[in-house]
This record gives C-alpha cells, structure tokens and sequence, in this order.
C-alpha cells in the first residue's frame, strides 16, 4: 500500500478549519495531515497547534497563492501520493480507501479526483469539480454532473471510475513523483485553473487522470476567494494563459476564436448591468497581453496533434442548443 499525505492550503481561514479540519484527522487515518500556511493574520496556526498537534505545520512567509503555496510546502513532503485537499472540504469515513486502492492497481493513474459533492445540497455536484472535469475546443472548462452553472443532481449516473481531462483543485491526489517530474503548479496562474494547466501537462505525456466514483467529499465552495470581479479576471486571464501554453502548434488559431467569445462575454455582462465583471474580464485581457511573451516561452513545441477535448464549443452548445447537461 502507498504512504498517503493530505496536504491542506490555508490563508486566513480559522472558521474553515474549526469545522472541518477535526473530520479530516479522524477519517483519514491512513495519512500524514499537513497544513500549508500562506502567511495567515488570523489565529489558524495557533489554533491547529492547539487542538490538532498531530497536524504537522508548514509556515510559508507570504501569501503565494494555490500555485506557489502548494509548490513550496509540498516540497518536504516525502509520502507517495499527496492529496491537495481544501480546507471547506468535509469528508466521511473510509474516503481514501477507493482511492489508494486504485492507485495501487493502476501505475499508469498519475493525478485523480473522488466525486465532489455539494455540502448543503449533498444530493448534487458541487461546482469545482464535480465527477471529472474537460475542457472543449476554446478552453472553456466542464464536468461530468456541471456545465457552466447547471448543476446535476447524482442519481448514479457517473457511477463509474472514468477517464477525465483534469481533476479538482479542490480535493487533488497525484503521485509525488509525477508532481515533481511536471514541475508542479505554474505560479503565474496565482489561483483558478492551475491544475487545468498541471493536467493538460501531464496528458502530453501520456499520464492518466482518473474521476473515482467511490469516493466522495462534500465541498462548502467559495470558501477563499468568494464569488466576485477578482474570481471572474482570474478565470479569463488564466483560460488565455491556459491555451497559450497548451495548444497544440498548428491549433493555435482557437486562442483568437476564445478572444471573440470573451468579448460576447463582456457584453453579456453589460445588458445584465454587471459592469464590475465587465471590467474584470477586459482587465484579464489587458494582463494576458502584457504577460504574452512570457508566457509564450513556456510553450511545449507539437508536432503531433492528440484530440484534448471532446465538445467542440460548450457556449454555443449552452446557450443556442439550451443542452445544460454534460
């Protein structure tokens, strides 16, 4: 059986770890528990120090984000596989037991993620992740069990160990040797889409990464960084950012067919009178622009085109067909 760690991010979120740091202790007996600290202000450290001492602390000296906060406190870790878990996840006896099984029995799984479930709607996926995650031709992401904002209820329709894209950053397991071989999180991407990035990297390799339908955790969502005009530039910025690095050579014209939609986009917002996340979505533009060349070498040169995607276009297919399920 592999050795497991469960590594928990953390900025300013006390709250989140009285609630739910006690069940993770308890129902995770197979594993280490870390908590990656991103330079809090309020009394986290003091209090996991207190009321959890088997918690092993790591105390970073700024806030660097999921990116960079994961790709510095992760480093000392030394257990086989790592799970990158948020600290708004509640989860329930024998979660890992399916996970580490299935790790155990396929090598070539490199990252996987359990059935993410709603914590006050636990009879429906939760948004960050659901059953599985993909992406289509332009980048804009999905799930099994959620598209855009539609949420499915589970009715044992993904009931089954499947193949997927990316998997959540909300609840991450991946080898450790994988992480270290990608290099971990691209920290320009700060937060949101991250591991989008890290997964689409590891399918250019020829890594697997698996949605586990036996296991489950019920996530709180919006618990660090709530909805809002900074939610909204992070997911455009980081959607370009996405593409730029990831497109295959002779696919890079859907870079410019993404910028179209995002300017639909941007409409939309104003006819709904939200000018706060108009301005969010030309503001990540403006970054995306400014950060092109950076960003550009970072490119991994392809010859070979491999399909990454499997919905040619989620906005058109949500909007104009009205088809709201994965």
């Amino acid at each position: 059986m592999k050795s497991i760690a469960i590594a928990i991010l953390n900025w300013n979120g006390e709250h989140l770890l009285k609630r739910f740091l006690k069940d993770v202790v308890d129902n995770s007996p197979e594993a280490a528990v870390y908590l990656i600290d991103n330079a809090s202000t309020d009394e986290s450290v003091d209090y996991v120090k207190k009321d959890h001492p088997t918690v092993s602390i790591i105390l970073l000296e700024e806030n660097y984000g999921y990116a960079g906060g994961y790709n510095r406190g992760l480093v000392a870790l030394k257990e086989d596989i790592i799970c990158l878990l948020n600290n708004d996840v509640m989860v329930k006896p024998g979660w890992l037991s399916p996970v580490l099984d299935h790790f155990d029995k396929h090598p070539k799984t490199a990252i996987a993620q359990p059935h993410i479930m709603d914590l006050n709607e636990p009879h429906k996926f939760e948004y960050a992740g659901a059953a599985g995650g993909f992406i289509d031709r332009l980048g804009y992401p999905y799930c099994r069990g959620r598209v855009f904002n539609e949420l499915e209820e589970d009715l044992g329709q993904y009931d089954k160990d499947e193949k997927i894209f990316w998997a959540s950053g909300a609840c991450f397991f991946i080898r450790k040797k994988d992480f270290k071989s990608l290099k971990g999180f691209d920290e320009d991407f700060f937060a949101h889409m991250e591991e989008i990035d890290l997964c689409w990297r590891a399918f250019q390799q020829g890594l697997e990464v698996f949605s586990l339908s036996k296991a489950k955790v019920f996530h709180l969502g919006g618990g660090t960084l709530k909805p809002s005009p900074r939610k909204v530039y992070l997911n455009f910025r980081n959607s370009l950012y996405l593409l730029l690095k990831n497109l295959p050579d002779k696919r890079r014209i859907r870079l410019f067919e993404r910028l179209l939609w995002d300017g639909i986009a941007v409409f939309y917002f104003i006819l709904k009178l939200n000018f706060s996340n108009a301005f969010a979505v030309v503001r990540a533009h403006y970054s995306f622009y400014a950060n092109y060349s950076k960003i550009k070498r970072k490119r991994i040169n392809q010859n070979q085109f491999i399909y990454y995607y499997t919905e040619p276009c989620l906005p058109f297919r949500y909007f104009f067909l009205k088809k709201k399920i994965f």
